[in-house]
């Protein structure tokens, strides 16, 4: 490689990214991923391989290979080919319902265009290689493949280890070349981009809002993926999404504090508020003994009239304490006061799996 071939390229394809992984994410944060400084034949770390359906797991390891720029060369003399480090599934194995997967499991994504090239290299049996997103585990998470022997790009989604109907056009793909696919996902939106294009229309699933990228071969296929990026917009926690919410739905709020526990903490902490210096702050002995006791609690400051709410999972277990700060109003009283509370905290104990989950 010539020298600063690299840093050029590495400079247009930012630019690229920046294009392609679309400019619709407000306030998104942007993430290449650089396996230059992982020795050949390892995995970076925070990546890890998986296996949905059965067989035997993957062989996903970075190796160095030639890789056309991302980008059409600003010169003739330019390189064609650079050595680069990519990542690898390199093990075979022909059982039909065989997915080797591998997740990257630093971060979890809900709104974001997740991109990448590929190449398919060898498959008897089958040539198909792709992208996973919104994982949650190797039984359930979504799929965008390209098959090379079957000529088509699907989208499909395995859900508690049921995969579903693959949906998506007839495009025509060859081993040994490069390809661009790109996952733009927001809210219940799915786009597919091929090439920077759009390859069919957009779908609509409501099976998950957030999980783990990664990348899927199947049966006998062997692969490789370059230029990985994602442009996202940062998740929040579940105790922060359930106290934007609350004040969504009660506008008029003085204060909002969610309480909970931490891993990192047996005591109760303030884990979301509508005040964010309030994050981290210790319970007060009311906010302790609503929790201990499952009971609502009603009082009063110099300034507002105070709700402390247990807040509940869907299998009815108190996981933390919402304490709820209104404006006096003549002849408040505590039935009224309380009464105009207690739907928006059933509303938000809707979503809660578990006491874990408000700080996921």
């Amino acid at each position: 490689m010539e020298p600063g071939t690299f840093a050029l390229d590495m400079i247009r394809l930012t630019a690229w990214l920046m294009l392609t992984l679309g400019a619709g994410l407000i306030s998104a944060a942007e993430k290449q991923f650089d396996f230059s400084s992982t020795r050949p034949g390892t995995l970076p770390d925070g990546w890890k391989s998986e296996l949905a359906g059965s067989g035997k797991p993957g062989d996903w390891k970075v190796v160095e290979e030639e890789v056309p720029p991302a980008l059409e060369p600003l010169s003739a003399q330019a390189p064609k080919l650079t050595r680069r480090s990519v990542l690898a599934q390199t093990a075979p194995s022909n059982e039909d319902e065989r997915f080797p997967m591998l997740i990257n499991t630093t971060e979890r994504y809900g709104d974001f265009t997740f991109s990448t090239r590929f190449q398919i290299t060898a498959g008897r049996f089958e040539q198909i290689a792709g992208l996973v997103f919104r994982h949650q585990d190797p039984k359930n998470f979504y799929v965008v493949r390209a098959s090379a022997l079957g000529n088509n790009l699907r989208f499909y989604k395995f859900v508690d280890g049921e995969r579903s109907v693959p949906i998506g056009p007839a495009i025509p793909f060859q081993k040994g070349k490069w390809y661009e696919l790109s996952v733009r996902a927001e809210g219940n939106q799915i786009e597919v981009l091929l090439n920077g294009t759009n390859a069919f229309p957009t779908l609509t699933d409501n099976s998950f809002n957030a999980g783990h990228i990664g990348f899927i071969t199947k049966s006998d296929t062997t692969a490789l993926f370059a230029d990985v990026g994602i442009r996202y917009r940062p998740l929040e926690t579940l105790a922060a999404s359930l106290v934007r919410q609350a004040l969504e739905q009660q506008p008029r709020l003085l204060d909002l504090r969610l309480y909970g526990l931490r891993a990192d903490s047996k005591e109760l902490r303030c884990l979301a508020a509508k005040n964010p210096g309030d994050v981290g702050s210790g319970a007060s002995e009311t906010v302790n003994k609503v929790h201990q006791e499952n009971q609502t609690y009603f009082g009063r400051t110099p300034k507002s009239a105070v709700v402390t709410a247990p807040l509940h999972d869907r299998n009815g277990d108190v996981v933390g304490v919402l304490e709820f700060h209104l404006k006096p109003f003549a002849g408040q009283i505590e039935s009224t006061t309380v009464a105009r509370i207690l739907p928006t905290v059933r509303k938000l104990e809707s979503g809660i799996t578990g006491a874990k989950a408000l700080t996921e």
